[in-house]
């Protein structure tokens, strides 16, 4: 053995014992069990803004019922508004949206679908749409006409309808019975009844004993969410645009599973790919001033050619699920944030970047803003 191969194997060798006395990817990491650990912020004056911010009083237009907040896996911040409880189940209205992402994730993972799959082979009901693929669905670009207006245009809306009226009993096949106005791909609307198609598609990919449950099963259960709730439509699918429920510590897991990228602990329950895709602007979409960026059925803070960062007091990596009337799950990867909020906003006056900034002030340690 040569003067030079043998320091060279000896660095060799103590490299691989340090590696293995590190355990696994992601030992050291803080992950809840049955609860979360805990570690109150220290209380000053960033944090009163936040609060006067964030639960003024309940004759103001904006309220929050709850928010949780998680620094690298662990619970520094929560405060709920009565009736609202740790243990309520909230409906979070079209942040479910994003849950069904990471349950589409799952099956994924588990080589049910691939994204250019045509919607078709796995709803049978799209017969009249063979072009539209699930990408397309995942993006809100179907090409489907529809109406996403809410109780400020209820005659004219077609997720009312979907949801109250003439598409409840079987709400997929409501939507699939709606005329194109655009080819797959090539128009970004967003749209309840695209998810409602992804919710069906998901029935066809599964055995039908394993439906009911498999939200449970693949993705609630292996994070320790005990009080979801997801109704379903007649037709037996579930309402995948809307109508989960979660308390906001259970909503915070699904925040940090997304915020390490699809991992939790030793497992990984979404593939990389995936989550990448999620956080992908869609293709060709053209940016209003100030307005989201869409991603694969979550909301982005990217900055987009002619249009700034939508949240610009927030890092550009920020991404979110939001649903009507003030639920939010933010992300923030670069300051290893998750902040829940579930809220009764009647009114435009809640500002998510205000939000976000006073909520940096107050938790993201050594930073003054």
């Amino acid at each position: 053995m040569s003067a030079i191969a043998f320091p060279v194997r000896f660095l060799l060798a103590c490299l691989a014992a340090a590696v293995l006395a590190a355990g696994p990817a992601g030992a050291g990491e803080a992950w809840p069990g049955a609860d979360w650990t805990r570690q109150p912020v220290v209380p000053g004056a960033a944090l009163e803004a936040f609060e006067a911010y964030a639960f003024p009083p309940r004759d103001e237009a904006e309220r929050s019922d709850a928010v949780v907040v998680i620094r690298d896996g662990v619970l520094v911040y929560e405060r709920y508004a009565a009736p609202t409880t740790e243990r309520t189940p909230h409906l979070v209205w079209s942040v479910s949206k994003s849950l069904l992402a990471c349950l589409l994730g799952i099956a994924y993972g588990e080589g049910r679908f691939r994204l250019d799959d045509p919607a078709v082979r796995y709803y049978p009901a799209l017969a009249a749409h063979p072009d539209l693929r699930l990408r397309h669905l995942l993006n809100w670009t179907s090409g489907l006409a529809w109406e996403e207006d809410y109780e400020y245009a209820p005659l004219r809306s077609s997720v009312v309808a979907m949801l109250y009226t003439r598409g409840h009993n079987d709400m997929a096949r409501f939507v699939a019975r709606h005329q194109a106005d655009a080819m797959p791909g090539t128009r970004f609307s967003y749209s309840s009844g695209d998810s409602v198609l992804l919710a069906a598609a998901l029935k066809g990919m599964l055995p039908a004993e394993r439906y009911a449950d498999y939200p449970w099963r693949a993705l609630f259960e292996p994070l320790g969410i005990t009080s979801a709730v997801w109704e379903r439509d007649a037709a037996g699918t579930f309402i995948g645009a809307s109508y989960a429920y979660l308390n906001a510590r259970d909503l915070a897991r699904v925040g940090l599973l997304m915020l390490r990228d699809g991992r939790w602990g030793e497992r990984r329950l979404l593939p990389a790919d995936w989550v990448a895709f999620n956080r992908s602007p869609v293709p060709g979409y053209q940016p209003r001033a100030a307005g989201l960026v869409p991603g694969g059925h979550w909301w982005l803070n990217l900055p987009l050619e002619g249009a700034p960062r939508p949240w610009p007091d927030a890092p550009a990596d920020t991404f979110a699920a939001l649903g009507h009337w003030g639920q939010a799950l933010y992300v923030l990867p670069a300051e290893k944030l998750v902040i829940v909020r579930f809220a009764d906003d009647r009114d435009p006056s809640y500002r998510h970047n205000d939000f976000l900034h006073l909520a940096r002030a107050a938790f993201v340690s050594g930073e003054a803003r």
